[in-house]
């Protein structure tokens, strides 16, 4: 595919998803030109690898030998390293973190939280503790780095280098969600056999800002139930 076409990577990211629609989400994930297989078994895995290759080949796609990494325990995909153990942060990312210096300006705030962001599945109330570097990234507010900047920068800093182990899925049940919301934001956690499988928050809306406390409280729950819903839909 020409390097020149501006929709290039979405066409192949489509193109890619087609060709391995029977197998994504059962056994295999897709990103653009990386694919990553998994199971539970190294039987199971040698009859997935004998798949996604039988398929890559049927469609005239071929794998390049000396990029392959196969039968591995441990493997890094999309700044995430995943185990046995679960899913963690990806080390290098958080020593650019750990090293990341102070934001001077706008932008800089937004690049920062850009990458923090990305990881806002590891941090409880990510969006609570991130309201202060936000509020600086509004053309309407005059860009003044105070107290409570520098406490969220580095409790976010502190958080993301300090982040938990996410936990696998096992099943579909057993899940719990917990949901809190206050007029600072909302927060939730799913759980499943009391191990956290991911944190999600958000800031509220200018309307959501008037709701009563009931109200918030529901607004939280709605917030979980939409996010999480490829979890939670159909299972109990």
């Amino acid at each position: 595919m020409p390097f020149e076409l501006t929709n290039a990577l979405a066409v192949f990211m489509d193109f890619m998803n087609r060709v391995c629609k029977p197998y994504l989400d059962q056994f295999v994930l897709v990103f653009i030109d990386d694919i990553l297989i998994y199971s539970r078994s190294m039987k199971e895995h040698g009859e997935h690898l004998r798949t996604v290759l039988e398929l890559l080949k049927d469609e005239r796609l071929y794998a390049k030998f000396s990029k392959c990494e196969i039968w591995l325990r441990e493997v890094q995909f999309l700044g995430h390293v995943i185990n046995s153990n679960g899913i963690h942060v990806d080390p290098a990312k958080i020593e650019a973190i750990r090293n990341w210096d102070v934001p001077t300006t706008p932008t800089e705030i937004k690049s920062f939280l850009g990458l923090a962001g990305y990881y806002r599945r590891f941090i409880s109330n990510f969006s609570k503790i991130a309201l202060p570097l936000t509020k600086l990234t509004q053309k309407s507010k005059p860009f003044v780095w105070t107290q409570k900047q520098e406490e969220a920068f580095q409790t976010l800093k502190q958080r993301l280098c300090n982040a938990p182990i996410l936990t696998l899925l096992e099943g579909n049940d057993d899940f719990v969600v917990y949901c809190d919301a206050s007029h600072q934001g909302l927060g939730c956690a799913l759980m499943q056999r009391e191990k956290v499988i991911a944190y999600a928050s958000g800031q509220l809306k200018i309307h959501e800002k008037n709701y009563t406390t009931h109200d918030l409280e529901l607004g939280a729950v709605v917030f979980a139930l939409k996010i999480w819903r490829h979890y939670l839909y159909g299972t109990k």
